[in-house]
């Protein structure tokens, strides 16, 4: 898979991808990604890629041409995500679409706000990782790719590992995990996790990841009750 982030802090979204499941995915050749300095597709000596908003306002707006000549110079194939608060919420089911794909281009938002044409004209898509600000879209990119990339063949090193995430059974939020020590400070392991019983095992997660979903995350239990049929 190839990946290209377009960003005004290279370096920043470099040391991000040089460690984990993603630098170990690029040090296997399971993948390529290239980041991009925008400001080197500017036309103006001092590479100004942003201005003042039409119609007033505080903050800077990041123009569109560079965008712009940034995608076609590097003649991009694929997807093109726009990292927005303004976009809708990133989900696991786009990762999984997404890691489908040969090709992916993260572009990276900063200052107020990047301007709306290139949301319009030039992304396929336009996504947030939740209902807050960050400082820069590299945080967003940073996480997609982490997310997009731990689902590719060899990712992981293992497909069962990711099988066990939440949201990727059916939707539900995970079941709480434990490992070594069986008690610490007085705290058991629930006995059924020490039992040997894989049945029982399997139904205690289950009904653990329904009621940590429902609890949690009630949008996420109403769509997990519609897809089963159940309460």
């Amino acid at each position: 898979m190839k990946i290209d982030v377009i960003t005004i802090f290279p370096r920043m979204v470099e040391a991000g991808l040089a460690e984990g499941v993603v630098g170990r995915a690029r040090t296997a050749g399971l993948l390529d990604i290239a980041v991009h300095n925008l400001r080197d597709f500017t036309p103006d000596r001092h590479h100004v890629v942003d201005d003042v908003p039409f119609g007033g306002g505080p903050g800077m707006v990041m123009k569109p041409e560079p965008f712009f000549e940034a995608v076609e110079a590097l003649a991009v194939q694929g997807p093109v995500l726009l990292m927005s608060a303004r976009g809708r919420p990133f989900r696991h089911a786009d990762a999984v679409r997404l890691s489908l794909e040969p090709e992916l281009t993260l572009l990276c938002g900063h200052y107020k706000d990047v301007d709306q044409r290139v949301a319009d004209h030039l992304a396929t898509d336009e996504v947030s990782l939740g209902d807050f600000v960050v400082s820069g879209g590299e945080f967003a990119a940073l996480a997609i790719t982490d997310a997009v990339v731990r689902l590719l063949p060899g990712g992981l090193g293992r497909h069962e590992a990711a099988a066990g995430d939440s949201f990727y059974d059916e939707g539900l939020l995970s079941a709480p995990s434990y490992t070594r020590p069986a008690e610490y400070r007085g705290h058991r392991v629930p006995e059924v996790l020490l039992s040997g019983d894989h049945a029982r095992i399997a139904e205690w997660r289950l009904a653990e990841a329904e009621r940590l979903t429902r609890a949690r995350r009630p949008d996420l239990w109403d769509g997990y009750r519609r897809l089963t049929g159940g309460e």
